[in-house]
């Protein structure tokens, strides 16, 4: 914290500008030396938080670009400490030069997040807030850019705030009954810890609900398409993008290994992977693609199970049913414009009246229908909690899980009258755990793992 860094802030390669960013009890002084304003403007006498023109100058005198500086004093920007940024043009050479320049000046090199990180540890933002920097820099579609904004203004800081703050209040009550227990008051305390404990469960819970609808709207949903040859896979992945990405011919085999595209429909983002077609071959090379495909399917989140609706099921197609028992999926009665031969009933009374769909690829017809079906998947348990909170990170959410156990374990300990140091232990154990959401629990080390994932320059 005493050092002053400095990094490339802006994505490297050829862009109108580049911006460096120096941080630091040093910045204003780098900043100086290297910054030559146009006319007698100087860089700190200023107003802060206005831009000024100029050039950065080397050590020898020679100009390296020409450029817009901005001075921001602490504690009022990104950091908390003084910070100086140099926009520049956004060559890769005219921004190395610069950072070289602040090195030579004075700072050091910034590690991987360490500009948030220090935003944290000043008490610019908590852990939630500055995990949300990357929400916002990682969203892949406008529902999880809102969850990751509506979490940097503490929209997720907050709600964990009001329960910590009830349940801190409950065990410094608790406390003061084990500490005077000739009070006539075990009653009464009992009943208002059930209240308390039950409220907090409650929210945790409301949180808990967005959990699936946030990791995939931040991270995508895997999606596998499965069937065997000829059931109209590869159609139905061009269908869905819209383009002619997969090969479709009527030969079977065609589709000889695993193809992946990204694909955003209706703010939902897929990461749909159409596979080679199950069945028993002695071609070696589709034998390869055929394992590939069992692969794929093993790893996806949601498996999309196609058959061909105009033929009878055939063993390869019992095989590919039989594998989905136990996984999230959903079975597609492909060639929906044929005259269908498939039992739809049989299908629907084994796997559920809402998981077989039939369409045509051909057509588009049902189309709407799947992408409906695919809506209601993710945003079933509610798109967002109250406050507009969208649990999108996995760290959230197994600390929300932890907290939901130590609140079952308290309330059902209150419940059953058990002693309140039972129940205190149990407080103080969600207590932790919801703290290490927003940082006021949590040890250096995991810290320190958190920023370590963030990119250079912020």
């Amino acid at each position: 914290m005493e050092d002053t860094i400095s990094a490339i802030a802006t994505a490297l390669g050829l862009g109108a500008v580049g911006i460096i960013r120096i941080s630091g009890p040093q910045a204003v002084d780098i900043g100086c030396r290297a910054f030559r304003a146009l006319g007698s403007k100087k860089l700190g006498v200023q107003e802060d938080h206005r831009l000024l023109y100029g050039h950065i100058v080397d050590n020898a005198g020679q100009v390296i670009d020409e450029v817009l500086t901005v001075y921001m004093a602490a504690p009022h920007s990104y950091t908390g400490e003084d910070v100086v940024e140099i926009q520049c043009h956004g060559g890769l050479q005219a921004m190395e030069e610069i950072l070289k320049l602040t090195y030579q000046l004075g700072a050091r090199a910034a590690e991987p997040g360490e500009f948030t990180k220090r935003a944290f540890l000043n008490g610019r933002v908590d852990l939630a807030q500055a995990e949300a920097v990357m929400g916002v820099i990682e969203a892949r579609s406008k529902q999880a850019l809102q969850g990751a904004l509506a979490q940097q203004r503490g929209a997720l800081s907050r709600a964990i705030s009001v329960m910590r703050t009830q349940l801190k209040d409950l065990v410094v009550r608790l406390e003061a009954t084990i500490d005077y227990p000739e009070e006539d008051i075990e009653e009464v305390t009992y009943n208002s810890a059930c209240e308390v404990i039950a409220q907090s469960l409650q929210r945790v819970e409301q949180l808990l609900s967005t959990a699936h609808t946030g990791k995939i709207v931040r991270e995508g949903l895997r999606t596998v398409l499965v069937g065997r040859p000829n059931v109209g896979k590869s159609s139905l992945l061009n269908r869905l993008l819209q383009e002619e990405r997969a090969i479709v011919s009527a030969i079977p085999g065609t589709t000889r290994d695993v193809i992946q595209e990204q694909i955003l429909i209706d703010g939902i983002p897929l990461l749909l992977a159409d596979t080679a077609g199950i069945r028993t071959t002695g071609d070696h090379i589709e034998q390869i693609g055929v394992a590939r495909s069992r692969e794929t399917m093993e790893q996806a989140q949601l498996v999309v199970a196609v058959l061909d609706g105009s033929m009878t099921l055939q063993d390869e197609d019992l095989e590919i049913l039989r594998a989905l028992k136990g996984r999230e999926s959903v079975v597609i009665v492909n060639k929906g414009d044929l005259h269908l031969q498939v039992d739809l009933q049989a299908l629907k009374a084994e796997f559920g009246e809402n998981r077989v769909l039939v369409l045509s690829a051909k057509t588009a017809a049902g189309i709407e229908t799947f992408i409906q079906w695919l809506k209601t998947y993710v945003y079933a348990q509610g798109s967002a909690a109250e406050g507009g909170v969208l649990v999108q990170n996995a760290r959230h959410a197994h600390l929300l899980q932890d907290a939901k156990i130590s609140l079952d374990d308290a309330l059902l300990a209150a419940h059953n009258h058990l002693p309140y140091d039972c129940i205190e232990i149990d407080l103080r154990g969600a207590l932790d755990q919801l703290g290490a959401i927003t940082g006021e629990t949590v040890s250096e080390e995991i810290i320190n793992d958190i920023f370590a994932r963030f990119c250079l320059g912020k």
